[in-house]
């Protein structure tokens, strides 16, 4: 089996989203044609929908919406900022230009319909249970929604008679559930990172903090953390049959909403800054991917 996953991560989803237009570009194929399997958290699950969706978009497509949309997907009204008290008391955003993307682009396809199996991650909040959302009765836009429900972002998700949230809040990396789906000997897996944080926490500035303090940036140090496990642990299991594509972000944001047009522009130096240094691993998985 040959494998996709790709990781959470907002906005900076633009850069897995590059590199595998560039896979594309190298191997004149759609990724859905060339892999057996594709499973995303979060903005990965966006994209791993978008991929596998009847008649699939191109990833430099996929990679033009978070360019274009991303800025009205992360918009804050001065009403909201003051209602939701920046974030406090409420979510940040508004689902609904999200949910207007997503059905732009997704339009009435179920997981049912992906010409390549998907599966997305989410975390039911009422059952307390990590989920991989398989029913191909479930809408490609439900499930995509549902797995970037970030908390403190985006309201939560009822679906049927769950409660759902992002899956990033057990899998921001979810390669792992790619092995065991391949039985533990997948022929590739090719896990797609969006770009590790760099943002320092120092002592002198958390060790006095509390709740208020802890509550924005324990999300990211969350995410951040369990990826950087799955990747350990493939690394010890897979050996070269496991490629992780992740980047460091020297200049672009690690926030998951800047969708400014500097920090895009700056995501989008990152990506290409990633395929140059992995250009020799790049081929190296095209390879792979059509042999």
């Amino acid at each position: 089996m040959k494998a996709l996953a790709i990781d959470g991560g907002g906005i900076r989803g633009l850069i897995p989203a590059l590199v595998l237009a560039e896979i594309e570009r190298r191997t004149g194929r759609r990724m859905a044609t060339m892999v057996d399997l594709i499973i995303g958290t979060s903005t990965g699950g966006i994209i791993a929908c978008a991929l596998a969706r009847p008649d699939p978009m191109p990833a430099e497509e996929i990679a033009a919406v978070y360019e274009t949309d991303g800025p009205k997907i992360f918009d804050r009204s001065l009403l909201k900022r003051i209602t939701s008290a920046d974030g406090y008391l409420d979510e940040r955003y508004d689902s609904a230009g999200l949910v207007d993307t997503l059905r732009r682009h997704l339009g009435e396809a179920r997981l049912g319909d992906a010409v390549t199996p998907v599966l997305v991650t989410a975390y039911d909040l009422e059952e307390r249970q990590a989920l991989l959302l398989r029913d191909p009765d479930i809408s490609m836009v439900d499930a995509a929604h549902a797995t970037s429900a970030a908390p403190t972002y985006f309201e939560p998700l009822r679906l049927g008679n769950r409660t759902l949230v992002d899956g990033g809040v057990f899998a921001t990396n979810p390669a792992l559930f790619a092995f065991t789906e391949a039985r533990m000997r997948p022929e590739l897996l090719l896990s797609l990172g969006t770009g590790s944080l760099t943002r320092r926490l120092p002592y002198d500035k958390v060790k006095n903090w509390g709740r208020l303090e802890w509550a924005e940036p324990i999300i990211d140090v969350v995410f951040d953390g369990s990826a950087d496990a799955v990747d350990l642990q493939l690394q010890a299991l897979t050996g070269d049959r496991y490629v992780r594509l992740q980047t460091r972000l020297d200049e672009a944001s690690d926030d998951l909403d800047d969708a400014s047009a500097a920090n895009l522009a700056a995501l989008r130096r990152e990506a290409e800054r990633l395929i140059a240094a992995r250009d020799a691993e790049i081929e190296r998985v095209c390879a792979l991917l059509t042999s």
